[in-house]
């Protein structure tokens, strides 16, 4: 009863998708995924729009679907990123329910199905999490290391974001869920850390707090008087050269003396 109820606090899926990406101009794939464990997902397969940068995997937050994502994947596509966009379980069109351990299954099938797409090079596969989804993208990264791992206004774990949220629920029954500041120290791939530095639903400390439990190589940009879900709709085209100037950065040949 106390998981159920912690999980009604934690996920906001929405079963309605308001926005497909032909309505921004954008070509597409449906992608039918199947987990481990037997559930039906849901995604898309958009094409990058610029010379090629690599292919990357959308761990989306813990509201909405993919329908709400379309302008994440019209700027990422635009800086020539493939894109991969996945709705967990009980979201959008994908069965079953949202959980933890579901939400780590369920990056795993998106993952092999980003993997089967045609042209696919495999050093040059990028992971980005949003909010929730940058604890789903770490537990990715930490099974299978990608190129470079992104994360967008993500939280360090549920017990340290439910104390902010949820004062008068008592510690005791809140469950270590998505530890994420607790597991990033095992990280073995290049992180880049985004966050708002007027953030109301996760505070810009908790986005340090990770940046510092990482090892390297890593950066971080704070976007300046934004919050949580106004960052991509105003500094959309900013945050995606942020990304787009990173990922340069990688693939850069080192300097020879």
């Amino acid at each position: 009863m106390i998981r159920s109820l912690l999980n009604s606090l934690l996920y906001f899926p929405s079963r309605v998708i308001i926005e497909t990406p032909d309505g921004a101009g954008l070509e597409y794939r449906d992608l039918a995924l199947e987990t481990e464990d037997g559930e039906r997902l849901h995604g898309w397969w958009i094409a990058g729009r610029t010379a090629s940068l690599g292919h990357l995997l959308l761990c989306h937050g813990n509201a909405g679907n993919v329908g709400d994502r379309v302008l994440h994947a019209a700027l990422l596509t635009a800086g020539g990123f493939d894109v991969l966009l996945f709705d967990y379980r009980g979201y959008g069109r994908s069965s079953g329910r949202p959980s933890e351990e579901g939400s780590y299954r369920d990056a795993r099938a998106a993952l092999r199905c980003l993997l089967e797409q045609p042209t696919v090079d495999l050093g040059r596969v990028f992971y980005l999490g949003e909010s929730l989804g940058g604890a789903v993208a770490l537990d990715l990264a930490l099974e299978h290391p990608p190129a470079g791992l992104v994360l967008l206004s993500a939280f360090t774990g549920v017990r340290e974001l439910a104390r902010l949220h949820y004062p008068l629920l008592p510690t005791s029954i809140i469950p270590d869920a998505y530890p994420t500041v607790r597991r990033i120290h095992e990280l073995r791939a290049p992180l880049l850390v985004l966050h708002g530095d007027r953030d109301e639903v996760v505070p810009l400390s908790q986005g340090r707090a990770l940046f510092e439990a990482a090892p390297g190589p890593k950066h971080m940009h704070v976007f300046t008087g934004l919050g949580h879900n106004d960052l991509i709709q105003v500094a959309g085209p900013e945050l995606a050269r942020v990304i787009v100037c990173w990922v340069r950065g990688l693939q850069r040949p080192p300097v020879t003396q």
